[in-house]
């Protein structure tokens, strides 16, 4: 067994086998296989949001997600990996004959926070992702979203409150929640290849985030 977790960080053996698993998973349902067991790890039985995405010569090619943790991680892992190969709205689905050719991400997140009084001051670009809901609009920015773009912490929010379909400024609105939340991103470095780690849970001094 992997225990593969500290202070409800996993490790990168930990993300190694979710990350194979989530291969397994895509690979099983693009060639109507049987389904994969799931690897002895703890943090699997766990509650957690989880995200994975497909790529495909570095573009997006899939990517659904479970956000919310209202499920044990095996659950919310393997419907995002049959989702993001099979059900993305904007993408075709994934053809057997791809699977030599696509890299596969996990995102692990951690239990979304909310934010009561919304300041700018309190987002972290490089360790925080956000999720904003009015009713039944809801929007969701992973953490390297804004790392990568290198968006200021109220751009970030404008732009995820845009991703639920709300004006921009709908983050000052009271009407409005916001959820901070952080995650570990393990990837392919390429089609069945390295592995690389992403920690998004503490920030550098620059506010990037630490590999």
């Amino acid at each position: 067994m992997v225990t593969g977790e500290k202070d409800g960080c996993l490790d990168t053996e930990a993300g190694k086998r979710l990350l194979e698993y989530a291969r397994a998973v895509v690979a099983a349902v693009v060639t109507d296989g049987s389904p994969p067991p799931a690897p002895d790890v703890p943090v699997l039985s766990e509650k957690r949001g989880t995200f994975v995405t497909l790529k495909s010569d570095g573009e997006l090619r899939g990517c659904i997600g479970r956000p919310r943790p209202d499920q044990p991680l095996e659950a919310a892992l393997n419907a995002a990996a049959t989702e993001a190969a099979t059900g993305d709205p904007r993408f075709p689905p994934v053809s057997p004959d791809e699977l030599e050719t696509i890299t596969v991400s996990v995102s692990v997140l951690t239990p979304p926070e909310a934010l009561p009084d919304i300041d700018p001051a309190d987002i972290v670009v490089g360790r925080d992702g956000l999720m904003i809901a009015t009713g039944r609009q809801r929007g969701l920015l992973l953490p390297q979203v804004a790392a990568d773009r290198d968006w200021s912490a109220e751009k970030f929010l404008q732009e995820t409150a845009r991703k639920a379909g709300l004006p921009p400024d709908a983050w000052e609105r009271e009407n409005t929640t916001v959820k901070r939340f952080s995650a570990q991103v393990f990837a392919e470095e390429s089609p069945h290849g390295g592995l690389t780690v992403q920690d998004y849970t503490q920030a550098a001094v620059d506010g990037q985030p630490t590999d």
